[in-house]
């Protein structure tokens, strides 16, 4: 059996589940996300604990049976504390500005490139050369925050482009430099 599967949900006070078949709403002090799960897998409310069981040992229910249990865990941790995930902006004159809602990034383009925010999604810029993406769904959270860092992702040569936090770029050497006899002559 799978380990992660097997592994209840626990919910804490203040988060309500409502488990109707398939479908699972859990709602709490952040908000409320909605799931409709495979239909082979049954969610189960035991205890104050959410309980994934499968139908059969087959190879296909064995990764549902996990991947079900990870997506309730996140949905319960996302209305309880939320996710966020941030970017390091790094080159000489690139930065990002909030608008609105909206997240405008100077990148070395002629132009500001506006990402918009995606209902349930808050850009938080801290600094010039900084970025936070918050919000309680855990899956759209990633998701913008690649979209972002695809704008102008870490060049390997200058290191310059977005990057996650913390995030390490091997730089690499570029040209060795010609000799003085030219390319192929010795």
């Amino acid at each position: 059996m799978s380990r992660i599967g097997r592994a209840p949900v626990p919910i804490p006070k203040g988060v309500e589940v409502q488990v109707e078949g398939t479908h699972v709403s859990v709602q709490g002090p952040k908000g409320k996300l909605e799931r409709t799960f495979h239909p082979d897998m049954r969610v189960d409310l035991q205890d104050g604990k959410l309980v994934v069981t499968r139908a059969t040992d087959q190879r296909q229910h064995r990764a549902l049976h996990g991947l079900t249990r990870a997506l309730l865990a996140n949905m319960v941790r996302g209305v309880t504390d939320g996710y966020r995930v941030e970017l390091e902006i790094q080159g000489v004159g690139y930065r990002a500005a909030k608008q609105g809602n909206n997240l405008a990034l100077s990148v070395g383009y002629s132009h500001a490139v506006e990402v918009p925010a995606p209902e349930g999604i808050a850009f938080e810029v801290p600094a010039p050369g900084r970025i936070v993406v918050t919000g309680i769904d855990r899956e759209l959270v990633g998701q913008v925050a690649a979209r972002i860092r695809a704008v102008r992702p870490p060049d390997p040569y200058k290191g310059k482009g977005i990057r996650y936090a913390g995030e390490r770029i091997k730089l690499k050497p570029g040209k060795a430099g010609r000799t003085a006899a030219g390319p192929g002559k010795v």
